[in-house]
């Protein structure tokens, strides 16, 4: 139950966070209030923690109208958003998400006959012609895929119960980070990494189909350590306009780029790394080999990677403190730089590619421009480690200047202090300092982030030392919201609404204010299937630190 009349959570009613009294169910913005709508989580009794914990991770999957038929298991593409939710969600929503057809009572069409707590058993792919299947079932609709032990959970974000639909298990690791691709015409659209190093690629509208037990339709990559046989996956990605090719990190410094359209058991040596403090690029031998190419990044983990929207550029962040931004296509390091301490744990794109965000051990939310090449603001706020970041495409500024170029940005933060803290970043307004003068002097500063101030500061490919604290420009959060009881792991923005996850398996999803307004007014019709409450499928997440 919930006492509406101060928006705590007093009894068990409300799913994930019923042990834990005192969690506010909305927070103010300037435009009005985020209300907690419903919460995903896993059935506790399904969890096996037998190769130890792992860090919960989020990605929203969107799948279209059944393509007409053609070769079943013709791999496609994926997209994802983790860091607990990779923060590349804005892409697969592109205008509107297409889930507004689709009603809350009976989810996404596939209702429980999908598999209510099926279990998946080894990994071995079955053959369709020994798998159940539920051929009635296309699929369509809008879905939850997240990690928790050595299970991997999908639940239906148009309904409102809780639990998964589909579980499926992993007996020999556990899967750690996991991409959808939004733009796959057909075949494989799903990409799996685990904690062993062993990558797959599979359906979703297949494994909805199927009410097995076992990963269906897959494909092996690393199997066996055969590619990278020392170190654990970490981030996996589609690369955008791809057309099929993916990208995986591993913990050991390298990425590996695969073509899904290939054998997963090609042959795959690569020459040795020769030093491994510079960054090198190995192209395989062979034309049939996959994976086709390994990029030595770092020594230490790599901890995420994202690509630009338009897929030109590649950002990682890894252990190291280093975020680094490539030209995938020239494989070039273009830019890069140090935190101002420890581990960088998270990054995250602007749709227009001007901005990257970063996190880390340093509690710092790092505001990366591409046009200067450098930090031009540090957000100061959370009291932890900052473990997910992501920009709020879908939020357009009051104040816009009418030409259609951002002039402000929205993004969101969460950390291992429990807290969801969401940014406004207006350039104008930002001071920025320019070049420092002489030894012993002070360094000058101008408003405004332009190219100019910049010239011959940073040559291309360099990397920069970690910034000095009277360097950087510091901004405060708009919102801060204490949103769970455990650390969190990443935040999703969606058209209608934020989605918050923590390390443990639980999902909460809050409703944009006019969306949660227009619901509230009639909370019945929040069950019915009429098309304007359908719209309010698409989660988004985003965090706050408005006072309260």
């Amino acid at each position: 139950m919930i006492n509406t009349a101060n928006g705590m959570i007093s009894t068990s009613s409300s799913s994930a966070n019923a042990q834990s009294p005192g969690l506010k169910t909305y927070f103010k913005t300037p435009e009005g209030r985020y209300k907690l709508h419903y919460e995903k989580t896993h059935p506790s009794g399904l969890l096996h923690y037998a190769h130890g914990k792992t860090v919960t991770q989020v990605t929203l999957a969107h799948l279209k109208d059944k393509p007409a038929p053609s070769t079943p298991t013709a791999p496609s593409s994926s997209f994802s958003a983790s860091s607990g939710v990779r923060s590349a969600a804005a892409r697969w929503l592109g205008s509107g998400n297409g889930s507004r057809a689709l009603g809350f009572v009976g989810g996404n069409g596939g209702g429980k006959s999908v598999s209510s707590t099926s279990r998946m058993g080894s990994l071995g792919a079955s053959s369709s012609s020994n798998s159940m299947t539920n051929t009635n079932f296309d699929g369509k609709g809008t879905y939850l895929i997240f990690n928790v032990g050595d299970t991997i959970f999908i639940s239906d974000l148009n309904s409102q119960d809780k639990d998964p639909i589909k579980s499926i298990h992993f007996s020999n690791s556990n899967p750690v980070c996991h991409a959808f691709d939004q733009e796959a015409k057909d075949g494989h659209d799903l990409l799996i990494g685990l904690n062993s190093g062993d990558v797959y690629t599979v359906s979703l509208r297949q494994q909805l189909q199927d009410v097995g037990k076992k990963l269906v339709g897959a494909q092996h990559y690393n199997k066996d350590g055969s590619v990278n046989n020392s170190s654990r996956c970490t981030s996996i990605t589609w690369v955008p306009g791809g057309d099929g090719a993916f990208v995986v990190a591993h913990a050991d410094g390298n990425m590996y780029v695969y073509e899904k359209n290939k054998d997963g058991a090609g042959d795959s040596s690569f020459s040795v790394i020769k030093d491994q403090t510079q960054f090198s690029v190995a192209h395989a031998r062979y034309s049939k080999s996959n994976p086709i190419a390994r990029w030595h990044v770092c020594q230490g983990s790599i901890n995420s990677i994202a690509f630009s929207f338009d897929g030109l550029y590649l950002a990682t962040v890894g252990r190291d403190g280093y975020l680094r931004v490539f030209d995938y296509s020239k494989e070039q390091l273009v830019c890069g730089g140090k935190s101002y301490y420890g581990a960088l744990l998270c990054c995250a794109w602007s749709m227009d590619g001007k901005y990257i965000l970063t996190g880390g051990e340093d509690d710092l939310v790092q505001v990366w421009s591409m046009e200067d090449r450098k930090v031009v603001a540090w957000g100061e706020g959370h009291n932890s480690w900052v473990s997910g970041v992501a920009f709020d495409s879908y939020w357009s500024s009051p104040n816009s200047d009418g030409t259609g170029e951002t002039v402000m940005y929205r993004f969101g933060s969460v950390g291992q202090d429990t807290q969801l803290l969401l940014w406004d970043l207006e350039m104008d307004e930002i001071v920025v300092p320019l070049r420092r003068g002489p030894p012993g002097g002070s360094p000058t500063y101008s408003t405004g982030s332009q190219s100019s101030h910049w010239d011959n500061v940073c040559p291309l490919g360099t990397l920069q030392a970690a910034p000095s604290i009277r360097d950087i420009p510091k901004i405060s959060p708009l919102v801060a919201h204490r949103v769970h009881t455990e650390p969190l792991s990443g935040l999703i923005f969606t058209q209608e609404s934020v989605l918050t996850v923590c390390r443990e398996g639980h999902i909460k999803i809050w409703m944009r204010p006019g969306v949660a307004d227009s619901q509230s007014s009639n909370s019945e019709t929040v069950l019915s299937t009429s098309s304007k409450d359908k719209a309010l499928l698409s989660s988004k997440v985003g965090s706050s630190s408005y006072k309260q």
